[in-house]
């Protein structure tokens, strides 16, 4: 796998010529990654380049959407977009994430998914490697806690959510059915607003079916320590939105945030104490710990780049998407970075191509620059919240615009034929609430999915790139 990226092409092997090509490595395949790579492909010969993916998963996640994968509106398959049905698929895909960039040997250290480590050399890097949830230092928190950030967090949501309406609707314990029929979502962001207002959904439908379960004990509670929901799409729609969560039965708390978490129960700061078995941890996300082990400077955790997306001081390294404070020449202020939003992430793959593109061929670069185009919040059934180049709307022409926008930014035909499928048939025929067996008999927490422990120290980035160099002679 090492000696791949730096083999001779054939024809320069006849000429006698030991010049090889350039090695362009990205790192992560969230949105923009993808995008990179994609016009990486169509853009450059194969002569040109070669290019390298490296990712634990040969697809890319539809991010946004994890919240429809948890009640059961999307299947899980329809938003994991492969990445080899590309008709120019050409692109060498390393199954492992990466854990180490050493800048100054041009190495990059991977631990594949059998975890067996290998250096990666690159001419060419590009950093996409995106976030992992933010945590804080409450105990209990990681140990009790799920997060929604990948494909298997929310299948796993889903089948949680569904057995403690089974062992509810089983058990003879008032308080061990109480319990099992509150639900805590932390974080009033859009990704936690939309798990608690689709989870909502899901138990509301699917009660009906459990007629030993009185659905007044069924109680969803929604806390921040924000002042206000969903700041970013101003008040009025911040408070349309939470009127619809509190119309639904949805208990909106904010100014609050967790003080301890334990397996049957929860402390809010406020002191009230909630029995619950499901904590669902939604309140940010920070760059890669990857970003750290390349001791360069950062701003809240993401690394400073040029307007370029340029690495200052390090020849050919790029980075992007949400480890990276890209500035945002469209707001105009001095200090203003990107927001780690999916539509920057897309337009940053493809301008970081085509800079990368332009290092190649020894043209200009250009910076990238790109005016928000809006927020969509989709609350379930009918109900959403949009705000699509600045105009606000609320119930079914909001719900219109947020699925319309989430359909267009499907990048196969293949995904957007599945979703629309998704849709369609989900509101015809409703849902069968069936568990699908992620489910094991050892809970799976926000600690057992994102693998934050297993990234090196820069320190430990050199000493195992030097230690695998062979011995001179």
């Amino acid at each position: 796998m090492q000696g791949e990226g730096s083999r001779q092409t054939a024809g320069a092997a006849e000429r006698g010529n030991d010049v090889t090509r350039p090695r362009i490595l990205v790192v992560g395949a969230g949105f923009a990654g993808v995008e990179c790579v994609r016009r990486l492909e169509r853009k450059l010969s194969p002569d040109e380049a070669d290019v390298t993916l490296v990712t634990p998963f040969s697809y890319q996640l539809y991010l946004p959407l994890l919240p429809q994968v948890a009640s059961g509106v999307l299947t899980p398959q329809s938003i994991a977009l492969s990445l080899r049905r590309s008709a120019r698929y050409r692109t060498r895909i390393i199954p492992g994430g990466a854990i180490g960039v050493d800048l100054k040997a041009k190495v990059c250290v991977v631990r594949t998914i059998t975890d067996r480590i290998v250096n990666e050399p690159y001419d060419y890097l590009v950093l996409a490697p995106g976030s992992v949830t933010r945590t804080f230092d409450i105990p209990g928190l990681t140990d009790n806690a799920f997060g929604m950030k990948t494909l298997a967090e929310a299948a796993y949501i889903r089948d949680h959510v569904i057995s403690q309406l089974d062992l509810a609707d089983a058990s003879q314990d008032p308080a061990e059915r109480a319990s099992r029929l509150q639900f805590v979502v932390v974080g009033g962001g859009y990704a936690g607003t939309e798990t608690a207002a689709c989870l909502q959904k899901l138990t509301h439908s699917a009660v009906r079916r459990y007629p030993r379960l009185d659905p007044k004990l069924i109680k969803w509670h929604l806390i921040d320590i924000a002042p206000k929901l969903m700041p970013e799409l101003g008040d009025k729609l911040g408070r349309s939105a939470q009127e619809v969560l509190r119309r639904r039965g949805i208990e909106v708390s904010l100014g609050v945030s967790i003080a301890k978490a334990g397996p049957e129960e929860v402390t809010f700061t406020d002191g009230r104490v909630v029995p619950t078995r499901t904590l669902i941890w939604t309140a940010g996300v920070v760059a890669s710990p990857l970003i750290a082990t390349l001791d360069a400077e950062t701003v809240r955790g993401r690394l400073v780049v040029t307007p370029e997306m340029t690495l200052p001081g390090s020849d050919g390294v790029f980075a992007l998407g949400d480890s990276a404070a890209v500035p945002d020449l469209a707001k105009g202020d001095e200090g203003a970075v990107c927001p780690p939003t999916a539509q920057h992430a897309m337009r940053q793959g493809k301008a970081v191509a085509d800079n990368v593109i332009a290092t190649l061929r020894g043209t200009p670069l250009q910076p990238y620059e790109h005016k928000d185009l809006g927020l969509v919040v989709d609350l379930g059934g009918r109900d959403a919240v949009s705000k699509p180049l600045g105009v606000e709307l609320r119930g079914l022409p909001a719900q219109v615009a947020a699925r319309g926008y989430h359909w267009w930014a499907l990048r196969t035909g293949v995904a957007k034929v599945r979703v629309a499928t998704n849709w369609t048939l989900n509101a015809l025929a409703g849902d069968d609430f069936v568990r699908t067996g992620f489910q094991a008999r050892r809970p799976a927490k926000l600690k057992d999915f994102e693998y934050t422990d297993t990234y090196l120290t820069p320190d430990q980035v050199r000493a195992h790139v030097e230690g695998s160099r062979p011995a001179a002679g």
